[in-house]
């Protein structure tokens, strides 16, 4: 008898090898290759096809499936498109499951509606539907074997279904367990051909642990339309959901949540939850940061305390690091406070975390409040990107983030000179970082009051 051939691949980005290694090649990650035996796959000639030309190819305008969620069509970029597969990636308890059956309750009172469930029986979803409500008319399929799902869902034909989760699908012919790579990957690849051929929007979800040691979707991002990542804390309230990758539409879209005890209910508009500063406060400014197509208020925490280390700590919680790194550099070289001998500590209120250049200025000026021990102005906000040279740069859509800033109530934005002027807000035009910080904090209150 022949002996399996045994296959090692990475949980991380799916490196296959034939032998184990301690660090992956692909990615550089540390004990993430598992064992996986590979199944004897029978190769049978195909037929071949006829070819076609662009130009006789015939396009279907299907509109877009509500989903009854508010900040989830917003993220998809208008609901979910027909025939697609959409993977929704988190760590377990995060609320994936009950944001999509709060959706697929709304969806089946005007289509159907299929809930395939591999990690919880029928009563135990049951339990929750009754707690969310509305959930009544939604089907369910209790079943982890991957050719019963798919010749379901051949047959059933619904116009929504939602796969919880793709790591319990597992296929006999494959020799490794559920929730492999082999098998994820598997399931994952006969879902795609199901949903285009019998035209069902398909919805897989995926866990992802801390350290990476279950596969989930960096395996599978290139084989499905759209991408989005779950963020947040079990032990906070919030959650934000953002677009990883959308073949119809925005991938900077973002979406915010909040656990409620009837389950997660759309935020319409975080500003008002994240922007908000306590007046008085030395260490806090307001930034207004862009997501897609939504202006968004956050508060920026800032610390800055002496240090008896060699080499001083730069913690950035919601911020790139490295930008972190940078603005405490220009702030040093071309605004004239020292952070050599100090730990600076950065945080974005509320756990967003902000990856667009547009909150460089209030960053700073959050940092050079801490260090200085003087407030930012009362109803100042602040967008604009910090060059290494110390000048200013204009963001992008300044209109948009204007209007939000009036919308919350501020009374002055602090800005780089090519802003637009707005009727209601004070827009302070600054073309240096040390200008605007000058103007940025309160003279009127002396330093370390």
């Amino acid at each position: 008898m022949a002996k399996a051939a045994v296959n090692y691949a990475c949980t991380e980005c799916g490196y296959s090898a034939g032998r184990w290694f301690g660090k992956c090649p692909g990615c550089s990650s540390f004990g993430t290759l598992v064992e996986e035996v590979a199944g004897q796959v029978v190769h049978a000639k195909a037929p071949p096809k006829p070819l076609l030309r662009l130009v006789d190819v015939e396009v279907e305008e299907a509109a877009r499936i509500p989903t009854g969620v508010a900040e989830l069509d917003r993220v998809l970029g208008g609901g979910l498109v027909p025939a697609s597969l959409v993977l929704v990636g988190g760590e377990p308890g995060v609320g994936k499951s009950t944001l999509l059956l709060t959706a697929l309750a709304a969806i089946s009172r005007d289509r159907r509606a299929l809930l395939v469930t591999g990690e919880e029986s029928t009563a135990q979803v049951k339990l929750r539907a009754q707690r969310l409500g509305g959930a009544e008319r939604v089907e369910i399929l209790a079943e982890t074997e991957l050719d019963t799902v798919c010749a379901t869902l051949e047959s059933e034909r619904p116009d929504v279904c939602v796969i919880d989760s793709v790591q319990t699908l597992y296929s006999a012919e494959l020799g490794s367990a559920p929730g492999s790579v082999g098998q994820v990957r598997e399931a994952a690849a006969r879902l795609l051909r199901v949903a285009k051929e019998a035209g069902v929007a398909t919805i897989l979800v995926g866990h992802v642990t801390k350290d990476g040691s279950v596969a989930g979707p960096r395996v599978l991002e290139h084989l499905v339309d759209c991408v989005l990542q779950f963020e947040g804390d079990r032990y906070r309230a919030h959650r934000v959901l953002r677009a990883v990758k959308n073949r119809f539409g925005s991938t900077n879209e973002l979406g915010v949540f909040e656990m409620t005890g009837a389950g997660l209910v759309g935020v319409p508009d975080p500003s008002e939850l994240f922007g908000r500063t306590a007046g008085g406060e030395a260490g806090a400014a307001v930034a207004c940061a862009l997501e897609g197509t939504r202006p968004i208020l956050l508060e920026i925490q800032a610390l800055v305390s002496a240090t008896d280390l060699a080499m001083p700590r730069r913690v950035a919680t919601g911020v790139d690091p490295k930008r972190l790194a940078m603005i405490v550099a220009v702030l040093g070289r071309h605004a004239g406070i020292a952070l050599g001998q100090a730990d600076v500590f950065v945080n974005v209120a509320g756990g967003v975390r902000i990856e667009e250049p547009g909150a460089d200025l209030a960053v700073a000026l959050a940092i050079a409040s801490a260090a200085r021990g003087v407030p930012v102005r009362e109803g100042l906000g602040a967008f604009g990107e910090i060059g290494l040279t110390g000048r200013l740069r204009p963001a992008t859509q300044a209109e948009r983030r204007l209007e939000e800033c009036a919308k919350l109530g501020l009374r002055a934005v602090l800005a780089p000179i090519d802003t637009p002027a707005h009727g209601k807000l004070q827009v302070q035009h600054e073309e240096t970082l040390r200008r605007a910080i000058r103007s940025g904090l309160d003279s009127d209150r002396p330093e370390g009051e």
